[in-house]
This record gives C-alpha cells, structure tokens and sequence, in this order.
C-alpha cells in the first residue's frame, strides 16, 4: 500500500528469505563461510544453528543461488516424516527413480547409492540441505548419519547440511545422539544483530528497494532495537508496519509516536512484563533519590533541585561528542574500529571554504588523495589526475554504494558532496570511525558526524589502487601471465590453500575466487575485475592509507 508514497521499487522489509536483501553481518558472513568450507570438505554434516528469524534460510537460498554447476541439491523444507518418507523425498529431490510397488529403506538406499556414484563418476557432487532441522527425531538424524557412510574408497558421496534452530544442539549433546555428533565437521550459530548493527540492516534493505536511509532517523534505532532484540525478522515486521503507519498519516519519514505504534500493534501488551517494568521502574527511583539525600547530607548543604536540574543540563550540553548519539555505521566499521580520537575538532556541519574556487575541488581532491600514497599532481600536466596515478604503477577505481561498501575497500578516497545551498564539490575522506568521518576539503581537515555525512553525499567515491604486474583490465579462465601468480600468492594468505604456483588461471583457481567474492559481498562470478583485486588487496594489507586506523583505542 505504501510503496508509491515512499517511491520504493518494492517491499523493502518482507520476511521471505530473498537472498538479494542478505544482510551480511560479520555472523552472517562467517556462518556463510562455514557453509563453504562444508560445501568443499570431503562430507559429513555441517550444522548452522541460530534463534528464530536471524537469517538462517536466507544464507542457506543465498548460498543454492551461487553453487557451482557441478553440484546436484536436495532441499527439504519439513523434515517431520518418517525414515521411509525422507528417503522418498531426498530421492525424488534428486530426480531418483524408485519403484513405487516396492519401497522400503534398503530399497530407497540403494537407489540413492547407485545415483550418487553414478554422478561422481561424471565430476558431479550432491548436497541434501535439511532446514527446520530440529523438528528431526532421533530416527532420522541416525539415518542422517548412515547417509554418510554413501562412499568410494576416496571420498564421501553426500554432504548434508542441517540448518536449525538451538534445540538441536540439546539433542545432539544426548549421550544416544554422540555418533551423530561427531559425524559434525563444523558448526556455527548465528546470532542476533547488535544495536550499532540495526541501522545498517536498515539502510541495506532500504537502499535495495530504491530508498533513502533517511526514512528512519537515527534517534529512532534504539527503540527498534530495544523492541526487536536484534532479531531481523522482528525488525522486519516492525518497519514495515512503521511504514504502513507513515503512510496511512501522509508522513515522508517515520517519527516516534508512528514507530511507538507499530511496535505496540507488533507485540501486543504482556501486564505481567508491564508490572514487572513498573516495579522495577520504582525500585531505581527510590535507589536514586537516597543517594541524592545522603550525597546532600554528606555535603553539609541542601542542593536545591533547580540547581540539581541546571548542573544535569549543563553536563548533557557540555559532553564530548562522542559519547551524544550519532547515525549508527555499518557492521563492519562497528567491528574493526575503536572511538574517534582524532584531534581534528568535531564540527556541526560539512563547509567548502570561502577564500578557495569551487571550480577547484576536484583538482585539490585528487591531490589530497595523492599525498596520502606518496606522490603530487603535476598541475601543468597534460594528463588527468587518473592518467598520472598510472605512472606510479596505480589505477583509478570509480563506484557507488554506502559506508559499509567503504569500510571494506578500507582506504581514502574521493567524494563527491553536495553542500546545503545546492552546490557540488569534491573532497578526500581520510578517516572513519564509530562517529565520525574525517575529510580533505580544499586542503583543510574537517571532522564531521556520520549524519552530516549521509546529508551531504550520495555514494559516489574514486579510489586509486595498485595494479598487480601485467593485469590488464581483468582475469578470467585459461588467462595466464604474473597477474595470476600474483592472484595465487594473494588469495594464499587468505584461504591458506598452496597450490602448484601455476601461471594459469584453471578451474580450481576460479572456485577459490568465487568463494573469496561470495564471502566479501562480491558477485561470485569467477572473474577477477578491479573491485576484486582492490577488496584482495584491503585483505592482504597492500592497499597503502587505511581509512579506518588499527592503532586506535
């Protein structure tokens, strides 16, 4: 009803589990990471385990959109059926012929063994994906683990995944249930989102659907997160109805009364959680005023309250910045970085300076970004500022996207800003932090909110990177030259595969980059174009200036 109002392309907060508005968290991203090393293990069971509405099945239809073609799926939705009825369904699921007169486990097996070495010996492999796991029962998880036992004398037929909710830890942590756990070569949980974490959540799935961040103010995250706990799918509900609400007032932005009632029509009232709040409510008052009444005594003087009040109002204008609430960043500046403590003085608002031409910005841009790496723009030069970085063995990179985007190329870059009387500038973005952002603006330090920002600029940045030796443009199969060495060597330091050193780029070459692209927020394609070999460098620590520091804290 209100994606006309709000200009969005679609429904930004449904709860279907559409792989395209994956949040990938630092727990979301690890949980898909063990799912790959599952995916190239030679079998048994992994297990991905996590409260209700945390994302579970999201990573797991993430993950069947980028299989490889080699590999054959079973994917069951309700495990709550009986052995023979698995079997069934894991046959049929596997397009595996069974006479149907005479069914039966040994029967079923069979036909499920000779279909599996018959797709090994064509180069294929098989995965049985089981969601909802922990609605099995001890008869199925023990044929879960017979399954397993599916082998040649080289290698495991069937990896089996188990995606489910905590009980099946309890169940599996049984004394009867041990063979089934040790069949468990990895495991993970996922976990709710944290507080910093929800904007971010928010902002992804807003930008995806063709809206601003803006539509929630950063004042009101706390309450969302205070309601939802951090599980996204509580946050889903809540801004969608939040919305609705918006909508049904003609409002372009959510304000706390409409949030405040989207929350209450979410989670209907509990008067035993209500009594519980209330007395504990009156419990902290009573505890504050006697120590306001013995701190008064001790003091030998009555402080009057207005005085009281007055010296609370002081303290609250007069703390340092970083401790007032500021927009919440991505996951990952939350998780790498430490508070501010530049001593670049925090401004209110982002300024161009008066005594310098705006006709100016980008040249004075570029060359604040080049003095970080070492070298300056010749100023008569024939050659644009992209065209000199090749010199010095760099290129240019131009993109779009959010801060999350930023924090993982990690390194300066150029912004173009828009300022509050409708003028565009460029300038350099030297430095992130959990409130901040430092910038180069005609060559003079300004440190800013995140807020102001996010009002100023639009996602569009230019970085320059190092080219690996005799890249050109990018890499893809049966290529070969020092790029790929290079990628080899690169890619070593982070999977910590070793392989022959080849100066070809073969197939098991490009199943390690797609692994390394779906892992890093990259379209796993195979390919090695410029975003991926910068993100390669951010992760091997050759990406020259950091824009996040790791001195800090």
């Amino acid at each position: 009803m209100y994606q006309d109002h709000f200009h969005l392309n679609e429904m930004p907060f449904s709860i279907a589990p559409d792989p395209r508005f994956l949040f990938m968290s630092e727990r979301h991203r690890d949980a898909m990471a063990h799912l790959l090393f599952g995916l190239q293990g030679e079998g048994g069971i992994v297990l991905l385990t996590g409260e209700v509405g945390t994302g579970k099945t999201t990573i797991c239809r993430s993950l069947l959109e980028q299989l490889p073609e080699n590999i054959d799926v079973a994917f069951i939705l309700n495990p709550r059926m009986s052995v023979d009825e698995l079997l069934q369904t894991i046959c049929e699921e596997f397009h595996i012929a069974f006479p149907k007169r005479r069914t039966g486990i040994k029967v079923l097996v069979d036909a499920l063994n000779a279909k599996l070495l018959e797709s090994h010996a064509q180069g294929r492999r098989a995965v049985l994906i089981v969601d909802e796991a922990q609605n099995l029962d001890a008869s199925i998880l023990e044929q879960l683990r017979l399954l397993t036992n599916l082998e040649t004398s080289s290698r495991k037929l069937l990896q089996i995944f188990l995606i489910a909710q905590p009980e099946l830890n309890t169940t599996l942590s049984q004394p009867e249930m041990r063979q089934v756990s040790q069949r468990v070569v990895a495991r993970y949980h996922l976990t709710r989102l944290s507080k910093l974490e929800v904007y971010a959540y928010i902002a992804h799935r807003l930008r995806i659907s063709g809206a601003s961040p803006m539509l929630f103010p950063e004042k009101l995250i706390k309450e969302i997160y205070r309601a939802s706990n951090g599980v996204p799918r509580l946050i889903n509900l809540i801004c969608d109805r939040a919305l609705l609400g918006a909508y049904s007032q003609a409002k372009q932005q959510i304000t706390l009364p409409v949030l405040r009632q989207a929350i209450k029509e979410v989670f209907p009232s509990n008067p035993k959680r209500f009594r519980n709040e209330l007395i504990l409510s009156v419990l902290l008052i009573s505890v504050i005023c006697i120590v306001i009444l013995l701190s008064t005594q001790f003091s030998g003087n009555k402080t009057p309250w207005a005085q009281v009040n007055n010296a609370s109002k002081s303290t609250l204008d007069t703390a340092p910045a970083a401790t007032q609430q500021s927009i919440v960043p991505p996951v990952s500046i939350v998780s790498k970085i430490s508070p501010n403590t530049l001593e670049v003085p925090l401004s209110s608002s982002l300024k161009w300076p008066g005594d310098k031409r705006l006709a100016d910005s980008e040249r004075l841009a570029f060359q604040s970004l080049f003095k970080l790496y070492g070298f300056d723009i010749e100023q008569q030069s024939n050659h644009t500022p992209c065209q000199q970085a090749e010199a010095h063995g760099m290129n240019c990179y131009a993109g779009h996207g959010g801060l999350n985007d930023l924090v993982k190329l990690n390194q300066p870059v150029l912004t173009r800003l828009l300022s509050s009387d409708g003028k565009e500038y460029s300038a350099t973005l030297t430095a992130l932090d959990t409130e901040s952002a430092t910038l180069m603006i005609a060559g003079i330090s300004q440190r800013v909110p995140l807020m102001e920002l996010a009002n100023a600029w639009y996602g569009q940045y230019i970085l320059i990177w190092y080219e690996p030796p005799g890249f050109n443009r990018q890499l893809t199969l049966n290529d070969r030259g020092q790029a790929v060495t290079w990628l080899r060597h690169a890619l070593e330091s982070i999977d910590g595969i070793r392989d022959n050193g080849s100066d070809v780029f073969d197939i098991s070459l490009a199943k390690r980059i797609r692994a390394f692209q779906l892992t890093d927020g990259i379209q796993p394609d195979g390919v090695v174009g410029p975003l991926t070999l910068i993100r390669l460098n951010s992760r091997t620590g050759k990406s020259g200036p950091r824009l996040i520091s790791e001195n800090r804290g």
